[in-house]
């Protein structure tokens, strides 16, 4: 069985506030794009986890967020057999994408059959990740840590992707968080024509960008670069980082762009997706 385990950017961030648990409460608006890993599924003698493609090396086959959902599914009796799982990961990891959270997803909607209950959920989130929830959805939006809501609203855009070869560790970019926001005023829950979805989503931010750029001065450089090619609607950071991306109304304009910027930055990973 070949599954795809698609990636999602944030399309906005705001860090409300800290909560006791030490976790942070953020609202943020995501959308699923179309670049995906690649698993495949067959029963075997004991559990095994194999990682391919370009950004395998960053990885670890004994633990890893594959390992903790066959954990979790086993705990629920939901599987019994043991799995021998291969990975083809195209998607960067400790980039903003949420790969290991989208493989995790992927992985028990594949046992599950789309049958996830809130408990189930509740320990996804606490084993994977709090984003969880937003691989659920093509669009979603997160009003809170425990409450996402799926949406009509969409950018329909293409994407440039751009991976500066950082690795940003989320723990590590939320312990740099010092003021907060208030949530924001926009009722994102109303379904909002696609001009201005846009419009607002440019206006708003990812409070997690501005530690971002402090701590890597090139990553403040490459958001500029991104934002003056011709056609990009806005640039933006995803989640904690590293990866960045431009916004664009058509395939055309952003294949032109990524040429532009391959000029510049020769060794950077860049690709141009779709949103789903």
């Amino acid at each position: 069985m070949r599954l795809k385990s698609f990636s999602k950017i944030n399309l906005t961030l705001r860090v409300l506030k800290k909560l006791k648990s030490g976790l942070h409460n953020i609202e943020t608006n995501s959308t699923l794009i179309d670049l995906y890993d690649e698993i495949n599924i067959k029963k075997n003698k004991k559990d095994m986890v194999i990682f391919s493609g370009k950004f395998k090396n960053k990885l670890n086959s004994k633990k890893n967020s594959v390992i903790d959902t066959l954990y979790l599914l086993r705990k629920f009796k939901i599987i019994n057999n043991f799995y021998k799982i291969t990975i083809k990961k195209n998607i960067p990891v400790y980039a903003g994408l949420g790969g290991g959270t989208s493989n995790s997803l992927s992985i028990a909607r594949y046992f599950l059959k789309d049958n996830f209950d809130e408990k189930l959920l509740n320990s996804f989130e606490k084993k994977i990740g709090s984003d969880f929830r937003l691989f659920l959805n093509n669009n979603s939006f997160q009003k809170n840590l425990r409450k996402v809501f799926k949406i009509k609203n969409s950018i329909r855009s293409y994407v440039l992707l751009v991976y500066p070869n950082i690795n940003c560790k989320t723990k590590n970019i939320y312990k740099k968080v010092r003021n907060f926001s208030p949530k924001s005023s926009v009722n994102y829950l109303k379904r909002i024509n696609r001009k201005k979805y846009i419009e607002i989503i440019k206006k708003d931010r990812n409070d997690l960008q501005h530690i971002v750029e402090k701590k890597y001065l090139k990553i403040s450089s490459l958001l500029k670069f991104i934002g003056k090619l011709e056609g990009c609607i806005f640039s933006r950071m995803t989640g904690s980082g590293s990866v960045c991306y431009g916004v664009f109304n058509s395939k055309q304009t952003a294949k032109f762009a990524m040429a532009n910027l391959k000029r510049k930055y020769l060794k950077y990973w860049c690709v141009i997706t779709k949103t789903i």
